[in-house]
């Protein structure tokens, strides 16, 4: 999915709360800003993808800034707060796929632009398709060898696990994290640190600190596991917009929240909609 004329406003908005979170230091945060700008200025284009964007953006301020994590803190919270609310909507979900699947789907509404109580009272909210294409993953499950599970915002995990663990029923399910921090997205650290890299048996990384997939800097590793899946999982606006790019081949299954109009367009359902949509 290529950049919209949206994406522009987002982007900025993305830096600007990227460099917030960096540092205190004003003159730091003054220079991280503008070199991010220049970057903004100098890539945007309606034949670019937004995450090779904001991989660079990310970059030039963790560099600027010194901070290799400015989302530490959010994240940690959306953490605790997910783990918090896990108990509370694995109840309200039958053990069935339907049921996982609207599970993992009702977390994706954590939003680092949003607030914790916003947050809370999103992931509170029933999951209901406006794309529903269960029965297709099920049989698509049926027969496959081998899942790449593609993680997106850190406190999904709890609620990713019960998928993970249905899928497991039918083939080899391989969870997928980046490989270092960007944005709020789920690591390897945060696996172990919640001490779950156990229960969702191999994790591996993309390789690189980058929202969705940036293909051409991913590791050897994950772009083999890519190639030679049966089926590709992928959880969260980023990955859509890095695998909607490829040839459709029944292949890619997004699991998502739409948070904003381009991509919601693009879907062709109204903002705020979940899509269970294989492609």
């Amino acid at each position: 999915m290529k950049l919209a004329p949206d994406c522009y406003e987002c982007l900025r908005r993305l830096l600007c709360q990227a460099a917030d979170l960096a540092t205190d230091d004003a003159s730091l945060k003054q220079r991280a800003t503008e070199e991010a700008m220049k970057i903004l200025d100098n890539e945007f284009s309606y034949s670019q993808l937004s995450i090779v964007i904001a991989t660079k953006i990310h970059k030039i301020v963790r560099e600027v800034t010194h901070n290799p994590d400015p989302y530490r803190a959010m994240k940690e919270r959306e953490m605790t707060l997910a783990r918090e609310l896990y108990p509370e909507l694995r109840s309200r979900y039958k053990d069935d796929l339907q049921g996982c699947l609207k599970l993992a789907a009702a977390a994706n509404a954590i939003d680092f632009f949003k607030e914790p109580g916003s947050i809370k009272d999103a992931i509170r909210e029933p999951v209901s398709f406006a794309v529903d294409d269960s029965e297709q993953l099920e049989a698509k499950l049926k027969g496959a060898g081998k899942v790449l599970y593609l993680a997106d915002n850190a406190g999904e995990l709890y609620f990713d696990l019960p998928l993970v663990k249905w899928m497991k029923q039918f083939a080899q399910v391989i969870y997928v994290v980046k490989s270092s921090p960007v944005q709020d997205d789920l690591t390897l650290d945060d696996v172990r640190g919640c001490g779950l890299e156990g229960e969702f048996g191999k994790v591996i990384s993309t390789g690189i600190a980058s929202p969705g997939i940036v293909f051409s800097l991913a590791s050897a590793q994950f772009k083999r596991e890519f190639e030679s899946a049966d089926l590709i999982f992928a959880k969260g606006m980023g990955h859509y917009e890095a695998l909607s790019e490829l040839p459709p081949e029944a292949k890619f299954f997004y699991c998502l929240m739409t948070k904003c109009q381009p991509v919601a367009d693009s879907l062709g359902v109204p903002v705020n909609s979940y899509v269970a949509m294989l492609q």
